[in-house]
């Protein structure tokens, strides 16, 4: 299994190590043709709109679009911002896959970062403990979009439509692998 990991900013590496870890292969992504033989894709957190510039720069855009159309692509904070259909009034480049809304920055400044312990049962009865930074939420879900996980209070942080998954959080953080190895589960089903 060969999963790339989108590498234009952001928290690419520790994705690689922790796909590493659980026996993957893996390949930095800045080119279009970096996507050719690839079974998965992971669009790392870091700065959404910095991402899109990117990759529109490098000529991404549409290859990651069609990429993400047919294989299965996890989008993690900033990344699920780039999976989304609907981000309200930004405008910036996205990918538009995904049949939700986001809310960018929907819990303040870097200084309103938190950890948060959340029941994510896909993945089994352990709660994981979420890192948010800067952190979206998924405010609207459509069509055939399954909610995997919400805080609290009901905000939405990580779903799955199809073979796309979204988390608002930043597992690559930790040490907990699970939500990595639910997502090679969905690359090895799709195969």
């Amino acid at each position: 299994m060969k999963i790339g990991v989108l590498a234009l900013q952001g928290a690419f590496i520790e994705h690689q190590k922790m796909l590493q870890t659980l026996g993957a292969e893996t390949v930095q992504v800045r080119l279009p043709e970096q996507l050719d033989d690839l079974d998965g894709l992971i669009i790392p957190g870091g700065e959404s709109t910095t991402i899109g510039k990117l990759a529109t720069e490098y000529g991404l855009v549409e290859p990651l679009r069609r990429f993400a159309s047919a294989k299965p692509t996890w989008g993690t904070c900033a990344g699920m911002i780039f999976l989304a259909k609907d981000i309200g009034v930004d405008r910036q480049p996205l990918l538009g896959l995904m049949d939700v809304k986001v809310n960018r920055n929907a819990f303040g400044r870097q200084i309103d970062s938190f950890e948060a312990d959340l029941p994510i049962p896909a993945i089994g009865d352990e709660p994981f403990h979420a890192v948010f930074i800067r952190a979206p939420i998924i405010a609207e879900t459509n069509g055939d979009v399954d909610i995997l996980a919400s805080l609290s209070d009901g905000r939405i942080v990580a779903a799955q439509q199809g073979h796309l998954l979204a988390t608002a959080f930043h597992p690559e953080l930790t040490d907990d692998t699970r939500l990595h190895a639910y997502f090679l589960d969905m690359v090895a089903e799709r195969e």
